[in-house]
C-alpha cells in the first residue's frame, strides 16, 4: 500500500518575510519618486533621492525584522525557564493543568490524568508540552533573526528597484511617472499570484489583494509625497 504523505504549507515565516519587505519596497520608493517627480525635472535626481530611500529603507525594515525575531526568542527563552521552575516546585498543579488540556481536547478526566502522569516522567517533553499547548509558543530558530533581517532587506531592495527602472530610460521625471505607477501595479500583480501560490491560496485571489492593498498603500504615500513635496 502506497504510504499516505500529507503535504502542508511550512514556509510561512519566509513567505511573511518577503510580503513585509517587497510589499513596502514597492510602495514607499515608489511614492517618493512620485512626489518628487512634480517637483524637479530631471530624473537622474529622483534616482539618486530613490536608491538612498532604498538603502536606508532596507537596512531599516531588515534591522526590524532582526531584533523582532530576536524579541520572539528572548520571550520564549524567558517563558521556558519559567515553566522549568514551575514544574519542579508546583508539579502537581502543573500535571493538573496538563490533565485540563487533555479534557479540552476531548478526553475523559481519567485518560487525561494517566496520561499527564506519564508526560510528567520526561520533564524535557513535559515543558515541551506546556509550551505548546498552554502558552501557545514554538521553539524558533536560533538562525531565525539573521534570516528574517536578511529576508526582508533584500526583498525590499527588489522591490524598491521596481518603481525606479523607469527614471533610468526616461530623462524627464514626470514623464517617467505613468510608467513607474504601471510597472509598480504589474509587480504587485505578480507578487500577488506568486504568494498566492506558494501559500497555497487561490493566486487570483491573492493577486487582486495585494494589487488592491498596494494600490491603495502607493496612492496614499503618493499624496502625502506630493503634499509636502
Amino acid at each position: 500500500m502506497q504510504p499516505h504523505v500529507e503535504k502542508h504549507f511550512s514556509g510561512g515565516e519566509t513567505i511573511r518575510d518577503i510580503v513585509i519587505g517587497m510589499s513596502d519596497g514597492l510602495t514607499v520608493p515608489f511614492a517618493l519618486a512620485a512626489g518628487l517627480a512634480g517637483a524637479v525635472a530631471a530624473s537622474r535626481l529622483v534616482l539618486t533621492a530613490g536608491g538612498a530611500e532604498i538603502a536606508a529603507g532596507s537596512i531599516a525594515m531588515g534591522l526590524g525584522g532582526f531584533l523582532a525575531a530576536r524579541g520572539d526568542a528572548e520571550h520564549y527563552r524567558a517563558e521556558r525557564e519559567r515553566e522549568i521552575r514551575e514544574v519542579a516546585e508546583i508539579p502537581d498543579k502543573e500535571r493538573a493543568e496538563v490533565s485540563q488540556l487533555l479534557m479540552d481536547y476531548g478526553l475523559e478526566a481519567e485518560d487525561a490524568d494517566r496520561a499527564a502522569l506519564a508526560l510528567s516522567k520526561n520533564e524535557e517533553k513535559w515543558v515541551d508540552f506546556m509550551m505548546r499547548f498552554e502558552l501557545g509558543l514554538e521553539r524558533p530558530d536560533p538562525k531565525r533573526g539573521l534570516q528574517s533581517g536578511l529576508t526582508i532587506a533584500g526583498a525590499y531592495i527588489v522591490g524598491g528597484i521596481v518603481p525606479l527602472i523607469p527614471y533610468f530610460f526616461v530623462s524627464k521625471a514626470v514623464d517617467a511617472l505613468p510608467y513607474s505607477a504601471g510597472s509598480t501595479m504589474i509587480a504587485l500583480l505578480v507578487f500577488g499570484l506568486l504568494k498566492g501560490k506558494a501559500a497555497g491560496i487561490s493566486p487570483i485571489q491573492s493577486a487582486i489583494q495585494t494589487v488592491v492593498v498596494g494600490g491603495l498603500a502607493a496612492g496614499a504615500a503618493f499624496c502625502l509625497a506630493k503634499t509636502f513635496s
